[in-house]
């Protein structure tokens, strides 16, 4: 488990508009996935964590041990903390072999001779890395040196895995390999890992919890599932980018049926009953893209709305097309083709997934 409360303040004197970091992280196991855009924050809180960065005020708990206590004076030195970082330049020594990198971190962590040559021997096996033991880094691959990284940190037991955008540069059939390892490491060590990254389909991969970051805050946090099906804020939704996001209204309640009307766009949509709201209520309506499916006509009694085709173009995942009010879904360049040139869309969204969000 991990509890964090931690500021500090970076000031140059060329900066106008100084870095704030104020945030309070808890983790409690699994793999926490720290998101958001560059200078978020979130290299300086696994820094500040590890020790190679002193908060000014805070307190961080690392399994109920002390590592930082601001009021106290309690600052931990990182080589004590027992906190297994790996950076995105995999940081092992260039002149030793694979074996010769996992056998400095025995060293460095005082493991017994005996103890630690079963180790070393346990995780080469578990890493694919046998037949590479006597290799250099200069003559492995990114994957098999991102691995090798991995196992040299858990030669020294940590008691905490931090991971800055541990698969960067990894193409997608290494970044999936990498992603496997990591799953493995985490039910073998059943110690907390904290992980930043850019890339939203790694959190969709990896996180058992998530953690949004802005401008030195954190924004909201819980878990995968509780994060993208409802997320806390615009600012939010908008980070995660994966939903179309309009202005609107609440236009009718029903308690009886649990159920509301809500309208966007000049168009209205039946969704869950919004206890706590009131008719006349605005806000923003956020549906994932992935619950929207497009219809060739508008029926009677659907949840339908009707858009203006604006643009359409190809990508990996099929036909993105494009509307007004940033609004884009992804379809099939089958269903594509059932549009028959028609400029006028029919977009199909489920009650379930219309998700209100009021100023």
């Amino acid at each position: 488990m991990i509890d964090a409360r931690v500021v500090k303040r970076l000031v140059s004197h060329t900066d106008t508009n100084p870095f704030h970091l104020d945030i309070h992280l808890r983790t409690a196991g699994g793999i926490t996935v720290l998101f958001g855009p560059s200078g978020a924050g979130k290299s300086l809180t696994l820094n500040c964590i590890a020790g190679f960065v002193r908060p000014d005020e805070g307190r961080i708990l690392v399994a109920d041990n002390l590592l930082f206590d601001g009021a106290t004076g309690v600052h931990v030195p990182p080589q004590r903390r027992r906190c297994g970082y790996i950076f995105q330049e995999h940081s092992l020594f260039p002149h030793m072999t694979v074996r010769g990198n996992l056998q400095f971190a025995a060293r460095a962590s005082h493991t017994g001779r005996l103890n630690g040559h079963r180790k070393m021997q346990e995780l080469l096996e578990a890493f694919e890395l046998t037949g590479l033991a006597d290799r250099r880094p200069a003559r492995l691959s990114g994957g098999q040196k991102q691995r090798a990284a991995l196992a040299r940190i858990l030669m020294g037991e940590p008691r905490l895995l931090l991971l800055d955008e541990p698969a960067r540069g990894l193409d997608a059939r290494l970044r999936l390999s990498f992603h496997e390892v990591l799953r493995k490491s985490r039910d073998r060590l059943d110690i907390p890992v904290l992980m930043v990254t850019h890339d939203l389909e790694e959190c969709f991969e990896l996180a058992d919890s998530l953690c949004i970051m802005d401008k030195g805050r954190l924004l909201q946090s819980g878990t995968k599932d509780q994060v993208f099906l409802r997320p806390s804020s615009v600012d939010v939704a908008r980070l995660l980018g994966i939903h179309n996001i309009w202005s609107a209204e609440i236009a009718a309640l029903d308690p009886s049926r649990n159920t509301s009307r809500i309208r966007v766009l000049d168009q209205d949509l039946e969704g869950p009953y919004l206890p706590g709201r009131l008719i006349g209520d605005r806000g923003v309506l956020c549906v994932r893209r992935s619950e929207t499916r497009l219809a060739a006509s508008r029926s009677k009694g659907s949840n339908r709305l009707a858009l203006p085709l604006l643009a359409s173009n190809r990508s990996t995942l099929g036909m993105r097309l494009e509307f007004e009010n940033d609004t884009w879904v992804t379809v099939s360049e089958s269903e594509y083709k059932e549009l028959d040139g028609s400029q006028r869309v029919y977009l199909e969204i489920p009650p379930t997934a219309v998700y209100f969000l009021g100023k």
